[in-house]
């Protein structure tokens, strides 16, 4: 069995600072850009992603209507066949940081399928 377990670091209690608060797009964006994912900047503030084999899909929505509900990222899995697997939303509580984390141990786990299928 191979694992791809993502280890975080792990600083002194006493050193540790949980994120409060970033609602920019910034940390999001570096690192989709360094992972060559394609970027399109729309005339409202809004941003939306593509990973490089177009199966996610990311958005940041600040001037949707979904944002008015507090829906301000949106991220979206599809299949071989270009349909939608799964999504999932981050409100505009939560921080950038949290969401690139999310992203980031997406990306990964380049496998479809988890070992314990």
């Amino acid at each position: 069995m191979t694992s791809n377990t993502l280890t975080p670091a792990r600083p002194d209690s006493t050193d540790r600072e949980w994120l409060l608060e970033c609602h920019c797009a910034d940390p999001v964006l570096r690192l989709l850009d360094n992972c060559d994912w394609t970027t399109v900047d729309a005339p409202q503030a809004n941003v939306y992603c593509a990973s490089p084999d177009r199966r996610v899909f990311v958005g940041f929505l600040p001037e949707s209507p979904e944002a008015a509900f507090g829906e301000l990222w949106h991220i979206s899995v599809h299949g071989p066949d270009g349909r939608r697997a799964w999504s999932t939303t981050f409100d505009h509580d939560v921080p950038a940081h949290a969401v690139a984390g999310f992203l980031a141990a997406l990306i990964a786990y380049p496998d479809r399928y988890c070992e314990c299928i």
